[in-house]
């Protein structure tokens, strides 16, 4: 049978045969107007001797209109919507024509009606449901038989609203999907039990019982905008039981406003970890930032490049995008140009260590706001190159500070880490020494200077996530330094959002604590990244730990032991309460550092870090015997 199908779907039927089978359905659609209008009673002679003219007349309008129209010439097994709506016009139009002659007719030639109205209307309905339903009834069988129910995927659609149904039919158009959708979930009371294009709507307490009655492998989320806590709860139950989790993307995402099967993506990682959108208020960033001469280092960067298009979205009055990685902050350059259309940045190759390039930056654009995010943030290199971590995460921070000061720059927002919070490591103190030089600098300058603390973001080059990806990529192992390490996380948006929203209440002087949710321990994380790729643990993939690195935590800290924090008007932001310095023993402390670099003596500078820091206590590392 499939072979006669196949052998029968290989050839397009010709044109003329489409619009020959078109009038024939005319011819039978009058016929039954007639016999539906007189009840299947006969008809009266007066009627019966009209006939001939009448059907001359009908045949003459359907086919001039099918042939302006074109409705013969589309590929039937593929009639889609437009293809329906075409056939619709063509006959309600066509009617109306029909609908004038008959008038023309009786008041001028004939002084009667050839056909009754009635039958005109119903012959229209008739022609409109055969011409249409025909159609897609062969549509129907030709996917059937090139796909058959005992070959297709049974899937689920979470969400049973437009989006829903548009998912459905994205899956029943497509003849390389090999998907067939057993039911509906939706949390809609008033959905359940209803029928949507002939598959019932369950309530979400059903998904379990779906899953095991009907063996699906998939549980595609088509829902927008999601509660992450829903979105979870979802994941959490389709993981347990070893199903697939899809999403259909934004409509915005849609190719010209058509959702195809390929853009209907795996869940990934980073929407597990998402929170509640941040409530951002507008209306003060734009205060802030709308006219205003921005400059951002470390532009080319993950979190830098983020807070520029947000950034952009105020509409400053010139972006500067500062960066020494050329070939980054070029893509960033073509991105504003080609998708953002922006004319309002501009590009400068510069590194934060070099002050006579920098103070040339400064006297050529004078930036009124600056966002600092430029620095080493790898804690095993910093730890193995404790003198670049000098040159960079502290000089170049003091450089940006002082020449922010002289410069009479409104604000200073540095981008700053939990891992400043009682350091175990290089990296963490340079970046909790440069808190503190910016701290103390803002006791004396007019320049406001802030900084921003959070955790790990989602995604940021080097971070664990895109790590255990390739990994899965290549087939494992999956590499975990301890089974007990725990992070926080954070979205990027998320994090340069807070940012901004901190950066604009600061007054000058504090470290603003983001609330990073729950930390994640980091093997459960593996676990679901390996799960949401269709593998099994030990089987197909195999984690392993590898120790501790020199420098690490089992656990990041948001603030100090003898930190405080008090509260803001925004729920995820806080106001660490840190000890204070006196600016010129500082000063005096970082330049004795900074001067330690030519000294290449990974020991002294190490040490000095830890006069200027006390809490700085090594772990795992070559340094632990100057502790």
């Amino acid at each position: 049978m499939n072979n006669v199908l196949n052998f029968f779907w290989k050839y397009n039927l010709p044109r003329w045969s489409i619009l020959f089978i078109d009038l024939l359905i005319c011819i039978f659609s009058l016929t039954l107007a007639f016999f539906l209008r007189f009840n299947f009673k006969s008809i009266p002679q007066s009627e019966l001797d009209n006939f001939p003219i009448a059907y001359s007349i009908v045949i003459g309008v359907r086919l001039i209109a099918f042939i302006i129209s074109k409705t013969y010439k589309g590929v039937v097994r593929y009639t889609g919507s437009s293809d329906a709506t075409r056939i619709f016009v063509v006959v309600i139009l066509s009617s109306l024509v029909l609908y004038g002659i008959n008038i023309f007719t009786r008041q001028i030639l004939l002084g009667h009606y050839i056909i009754p109205h009635s039958v005109i209307v119903i012959d229209a309905l008739v022609t409109i449901f055969i011409m249409i339903s025909s159609r897609l009834a062969i549509k129907a069988i030709y996917f059937e038989s090139r796909n058959p129910d005992k070959e297709k995927i049974n899937v689920i659609i979470y969400g049973a609203g437009e989006s829903g149904i548009i998912t459905k039919r994205t899956l029943d158009r497509d003849v390389a999907v090999r998907y067939k959708v057993v039911g509906f979930i939706d949390d809609d009371e008033k959905k359940k039990g209803r029928s949507l294009e002939g598959v019932f709507v369950y309530s979400t307490s059903k998904l379990t019982e779906l899953i095991h009655e009907n063996q699906v492998e998939s549980v595609i989320i088509s829902i927008q905008n999601l509660a992450p806590t829903v979105k979870n709860k979802i994941i959490d139950e389709c993981i347990q039981h070893n199903v697939k989790v899809l999403n259909v993307p934004p409509v915005a995402k849609w190719i010209n406003g058509e959702l195809s099967f390929n853009q209907i993506k795996s869940i990934n990682i980073e929407e597990l970890l998402e929170r509640e959108p941040i409530q951002l208020n507008t209306d003060e960033i734009n205060h802030q930032l709308n006219n205003k001469i921005i400059l951002i280092t470390g532009a080319a960067g993950s979190i830098g490049s983020e807070l520029a298009r947000q950034c952009l979205k105020f509409k400053p009055k010139l972006l500067l995008l500062v960066d020494q990685a050329e070939s980054p902050l070029h893509e960033l350059d073509l991105e504003f140009k080609e998708t953002l259309q922006s004319q309002l940045h501009e590009v400068v190759i510069a590194d934060v260590r070099n002050k006579d390039r920098l103070t040339n930056v400064f006297k050529t654009f004078k930036p009124e706001i600056v966002f600092h995010a430029a620095a080493y943030k790898h804690v095993p290199m910093m730890e193995d190159n404790p003198s670049e971590s000098i040159l960079t995460n502290v000089l170049g921070t003091k450089n940006m500070a002082d020449l922010s000061s002289n410069f009479k720059v409104e604000k200073f927002v540095m981008i700053s880490t939990d891992k400043a919070v009682n350091p175990t490591n290089v990296m963490g103190a340079s970046k909790r020494i440069a808190e503190i030089y910016i701290q103390c600098l803002g006791t004396i300058s007019a320049t406001k200077f802030i900084t921003t603390r959070f955790g790990n973001v989602l995604g940021s080059n080097g971070s664990v996530i895109p790590r255990f990806k390739k990994q899965i990529e290549l087939g494992g192992p999956i590499t975990i330094t301890h089974p007990d390490i725990t992070r926080f996380f954070m979205t990027i948006p998320e994090s340069c959002q807070l940012v901004l929203e901190a950066g604009c209440m600061g007054k000058g002087g504090e470290i603003f604590v983001f609330d990073m949710g729950q930390s994640v321990k980091i093997v459960d994380l593996a676990r679901k990244m390996i799960k949401l790729s269709g593998l099994t643990e030990n089987k197909d993939i195999k984690i392993i730990y590898t120790g501790l690195r020199p420098g690490e935590k089992l656990y990041e800290e948001l603030l100090s032991s003898g930190e405080n924090a008090l509260p803001t008007h925004h729920k995820q932001i806080l106001i660490g309460k840190v000890r204070a310095y006196q600016f010129d023993d500082i000063n005096s402390f970082i330049n004795e550092l900074i001067l330690l670099f030519n000294t290449q003596n990974n020991a002294l500078i190490v040490s000095k870090m830890k006069d200027i820091v006390p809490e700085f206590v090594s772990n795992n590392s070559v340094f632990q015997s100057l502790d």
